[in-house]
């Protein structure tokens, strides 16, 4: 297995730039995902690992060898693509072994090589099946068998389970991180425009957008200090909220009062220059807990309401949180709409972005 390293890659489609100075360094044994919104240039980036993109500057190396001139068929990598690309007409066994036999290995080896791609994906009594005679969730194993089977440096996965049905998105994608434990020494790329998959899979998630990387790092560490307030809005579900908010005072613990009236000491340091600057005050869905004391951080009226359960989600209306600010309460509570509440978090819940919309601690 290998590393992959991309030095201030870049990629041009004429003059429309879609990947700027791209520096990243996976090492051998990481399971590396890429995210972002649509047209972030993720699949185009994977696609420049892979060879069927050219790269229009910098360098690709995978263990250490230059890259960017050598055909796809001689990187090493392998990948899964988000359609199955099975042939109809062959067997399960027969799909798999059919880039071997091409390759012209040996029976043998090929038999082994199905055998053990078989016993970790599960797929033993599913050999002699055509592709028909299977669900969505057994072909794209049947897909990700087929690159087991060719023993690749690295493994590129685009967006494998997007073709799923949700029951079968949460099942394959359990399959996934089991196969990663399985083949602890496989390097992994992985590209999703879920973070749901981003956070249970990574060993770090690359955040794109723009053509620019935003963040990376490990799933919890851009969950719990995000840079700035695109990542802070991508990560997590539902999305962080943002209250536009002043800064009252300055020092290691900063005042805010937010437009809606609120006041919170949030435990970030701030300094005097930051005195009476607007702010963005983040707060996630899940931190946010009712209060009825006189500090707060946002005060409004109930618009809808969401029973799920285990959790009760609120709407409600917020200047500075696109127009909308969510809370999910735990358990089942009887809130009714237009209720008047109050809401805060526990002061290290807090997150604080400056008018640029990086977050303090990253200035």
């Amino acid at each position: 297995m290998a590393s992959v390293e991309l030095s201030n890659v870049s990629k041009s489609y004429g003059e429309v730039e879609v990947l700027r100075n791209i520096n990243l360094a996976i090492e051998q044994g990481e399971l590396v995902v890429f995210v972002g919104p649509s047209g972030c240039g993720k699949s185009t980036l994977l696609r420049m690992i892979a060879g069927l993109e050219t790269i229009t500057g910098g360098e690709l190396q995978i263990d250490g060898r230059r890259m960017n001139e050598t055909p796809p068929a001689q990187r090493g990598i392998a990948m899964v693509f988000q359609t199955y690309a099975l042939y109809p007409h062959m067997t399960v066994r027969d799909n798999m072994s059919f880039g071997m036999k091409i390759a012209k290995k040996s029976k043998a080896e090929i038999d082994a090589a199905i055998e053990n791609a078989a016993r970790i994906l599960q797929l033993d009594q599913y050999l002699d099946r055509l592709p028909k005679a299977l669900s969505g969730g057994q072909r794209q194993r049947v897909a990700i068998g087929r690159a087991i089977v060719r023993d690749p440096k690295v493994f590129l996965f685009d967006e494998p389970l997007s073709n799923l049905d949700a029951a079968l998105r949460v099942a394959t994608r359990i399959e996934i991180a089991q196969l990663k434990e399985s083949m602890p020494e496989s390097t992994m790329i992985y590209v999703t425009h879920d973070q749901v998959e981003a956070m249970t899979l990574a060993s770090r998630i690359v955040v794109l957008h723009g053509g620019d990387i935003e963040q990376v790092g490990a799933p919890l560490e851009l969950y719990e200090k995000p840079r700035n307030i695109f990542t802070a809005r991508f990560i997590g579900s539902p999305a962080m909220n943002m209250l536009a908010g002043v800064v009252e005072q300055t020092g290691p613990e900063t005042v805010v009062k937010t437009v809606e009236g609120g006041h919170v000491t949030v435990p970030i340091a701030s300094n005097s220059a930051d005195n009476g600057a607007k702010v963005s005050l983040g707060i996630r869905p899940e931190d946010l807990v009712i209060t009825d004391g006189d500090t707060f951080a946002y005060e409004g009226e109930v618009n809808i309401v969401e029973g799920l359960g285990e959790t009760t989600v609120l709407y409600f209306d917020a200047q500075g949180s696109d127009g909308a600010l969510v809370a999910k309460i735990p358990g089942i509570n009887a809130f009714s709409k237009g209720q008047k509440v109050r809401l805060t978090a526990a002061p290290e819940k807090f997150h604080l972005f400056d008018a640029n919309g990086l977050s303090f601690l990253h200035r």
